[in-house]
């Protein structure tokens, strides 16, 4: 692959390593003080670079050093965040700072204001995205939750994405990030240091963010991601840590919307 002259002048005689965690499909290759990510073009390419731009003096969120576009793919240079993911093992043996952290992040997020975010992503967007990507076959069967497809479950993405259109649940609006789980939190000397993978940020849904971070806390430390089990954690402890009562409901509708992206 061939970088554009920009970022190959930018990273010249840097040493990078490649970051594998995660399931956007991007290449992403992490420098000292940079990052590099390398994915397809989609409609939403040029909205989440806006957003970035937007964001960068609103939230703790990496800078937009170049951005090009080239042969249908989006080359992005960043500024790096300070800190570790907070599902570093450093941290998942600390739950009490990884609760926290997440908490702090969420409580920014929803003191932020929102006026003039360029990017709309309220449940109806949600759902018109949804129906592009299943139209053009981008879910990724390998990747969702076992009960969610096949025997006491949906029969197809079609299926599910007609499930959820018929039966939204009420928004509740609020500045999202849109993947909120703990890869995309960083930690800094225990304590919250800011965000990454913020394309998708925008006016969003609340109750998103919380269910995405309550399935990321759950897999992390049951050992579905990383394999390592802390049986004495129990992942509710997310609702005590940002003072809110779970709606069960509007976390299921989330989680099952968020098997289509």
């Amino acid at each position: 692959m061939t970088l554009p002259e920009a970022i190959r002048t930018h990273i010249a005689g840097k040493t990078g390593h490649t970051d594998n965690i995660g399931m956007s499909g991007s290449c992403i290759t992490v420098y000292d003080d940079c990052v590099l990510k390398i994915e397809d073009l989609t409609p939403y390419t040029a909205e989440n670079i806006e957003t970035m731009l937007w964001l960068q003096h609103r939230i703790p969120s990496p800078q937009v050093i170049h951005h090009e576009e080239q042969d249908g793919k989006s080359y992005l240079l960043m500024s790096r965040i300070p800190g570790k993911m907070s599902c570093d093992p450093e941290y998942l043996e600390q739950p009490a700072v990884v609760l926290h952290t997440l908490a702090d992040g969420l409580h920014l997020l929803w003191k932020t204001d929102s006026t003039g975010c360029p990017r709309d992503r309220t449940l109806p967007k949600l759902l018109q995205e949804a129906r592009w990507r299943v139209g053009n076959g981008l879910v990724d069967m390998d990747n969702v939750e076992p009960e969610t497809f096949g025997p006491g479950g949906f029969e197809s993405p079609m299926h599910l994405l007609n499930w959820l259109e018929a039966n939204p649940v009420p928004s509740v609006p609020a500045l999202a990030h849109g993947d909120y789980c703990l890869p995309n939190v960083f930690v800094l000397d225990g304590k919250f240091s800011g965000f990454v993978d913020v394309g998708d940020t925008g006016l969003g849904e609340k109750w998103r963010d919380i269910a995405l971070c309550y399935r990321s806390l759950r897999s992390n430390y049951n050992g579905s991601y990383g394999g390592k089990i802390y049986p004495d954690f129990d992942p509710n402890a997310l609702f005590d840590a940002l003072n809110i009562t779970p709606d069960w409901q509007q976390i299921r509708y989330h989680l099952l919307l968020d098997e289509l992206f």
